[in-house]
């Protein structure tokens, strides 16, 4: 991201200058979605998530670190049957997400669902164009690989199992 395009190289920046990634060392942040495989659109945010064993102290560091950001939001929510919280706050004209439950990032959704998106990218470069024209439809990143797949059902649990059906990721 630091010699990327223009838009990650500003992520870059604005990561780096709130030490997301030394402050929260401990929980092995990783930063996904679209930004970084370049399929951003206006108003795409950066998608840190991170593996917490203890989410109480997390959510604490949470507020302690980015209280004071605009915008700023913490929520502790169940999705698939896992405890999570989610911090949301903006700075430099980035919307932030930072994501943590008690699994190691490698097998979050998130980061599976960009693995897959970066290798299909690789395998058809004009489907970038597609996704994006999707996005800018209103489509969020997940559907939209699934309408040009046509892969029926739950958009983000059909794109994990064709990811897994095409040996890209295995869960």
């Amino acid at each position: 991201m630091k010699t990327g395009n223009k838009q990650q190289q500003k992520a870059y920046a604005a990561i780096n200058e709130l030490k997301i990634l030394d402050d929260l060392n401990d929980y092995y942040p990783f930063l996904c979605g679209t930004i970084p495989i370049d399929i951003d659109i206006k108003g795409s945010d950066l998608d840190i998530i991170m593996e917490v064993k203890d989410l109480d102290s997390f959510a604490h560091e949470l507020q302690t670190l980015y209280a004071d950001k605009e915008n700023f939001s913490l929520k502790r929510k169940i999705i698939l049957g896992k405890e999570v919280v989610k911090a949301n706050f903006t700075f430099h004209d980035f919307e932030f997400e930072l994501f943590g439950q008690a699994q190691p990032v490698q097998k979050q959704f998130a980061y599976l669902h960009m693995k897959i998106e970066y290798e299909l990218l690789q395998r058809d470069p004009g489907l970038r164009g597609k996704v994006i024209s999707l996005k800018k439809q209103g489509y969020k990143t997940e559907p939209a690989f699934c309408k040009l797949l046509n892969i029926s059902g739950d958009p983000y649990e059909g794109l994990i199992l064709y990811g897994v059906e095409e040996g890209i990721v295995q869960i």
